[in-house]
């Protein structure tokens, strides 16, 4: 595709019309989902989980006709789409599109749902808040490269146990903690930039969810349709009592 045009689909709704812009950055996903878009592979598809202030989630083929009674949430086209996480240039905005997808524990590519996406509604965060979530981010920074040392000193931690050298252990967890502080210093300042804090702050969204997910497009129109669908009334799993339908198609 031309990487000057910016493409846009359309989400129609029984609640309302949705447009979204994709990213040209985001190739792999863009191209995907025009794929099924064109195929009609989301039409009579359902937004089949919802969480008031956080996010409306679909695309998941099982739901066409679902009974009320089905479990959903894990259908798709059969294949997963490598991340293209592009941070922090993209973000989880107030009406950002990311991809939906399996946890770390058994996805720790962090490769995407073929089909499964969902759009951004979250809340609004004042300063004390944002300062907050810097120093969690931080810490859960901190925390990841600690845990990975860990994990590279795996047999040796073993060892010590299995040995019952309490000693050890306390001199090989300094020498760890020292490790860690020392990567932390000379790593990426992770802080929310100007523009996530104004977002955040002004517009809204869900900022625990950045650099785990990738963010693959955005609403340009239709966000008032977004509220109206993260309001719904909800059954069991989220889902919303009265189904909402969706077709996609390419603008």
């Amino acid at each position: 595709m031309d990487q000057n045009e910016n493409t846009q689909v359309l989400i129609k709704t029984t609640l309302g019309d949705i447009v979204i812009e994709l990213y040209n950055d985001t190739p792999l996903h863009r191209d995907n989902f025009l794929k099924l878009a064109k195929e009609g592979f989301y039409s009579g598809t359902i937004f089949h989980r919802v969480i008031k202030d956080f996010m409306i989630q679909g695309g998941d083929p099982d739901s066409k006709g679902a009974p009320k009674d089905k479990s959903l949430g894990t259908g798709g086209p059969g294949y997963t789409v490598p991340a293209e996480i592009v941070y922090p240039k993209y973000f989880h905005k107030r009406g950002a599109l990311a991809a939906a997808r399996q946890g770390d524990g058994v996805n720790p590519e962090k490769a995407s749902s073929g089909s499964q996406f969902y759009i951004v509604w979250g809340q609004k965060y004042s300063d004390g808040k944002l300062k907050d979530l810097d120093r969690q981010l931080s810490a859960m920074k901190e925390r990841s490269i600690f845990d990975k040392l860990v994990g590279e000193r795996r047999k040796e931690i073993m060892d010590l146990r299995r040995a019952k050298d309490q000693d050890g252990l306390y001199q090989l967890q300094e020498e760890l903690i020292a490790l860690t502080k020392a990567e932390m210093a000379e790593a990426v300042d992770i802080s929310l930039t100007a523009e996530q804090k104004e977002a955040y702050k002004n517009l809204g969204g869900t900022p625990h969810l950045d650099n785990q997910y990738t963010v693959f497009g955005e609403v340009v129109k239709g966000l008032d349709i977004v509220e109206k669908i993260q309001n719904a009334s909800t059954a069991s799993a989220d889902r919303p009592k009265e189904d909402i339908i969706m077709e996609v198609s390419v603008l």
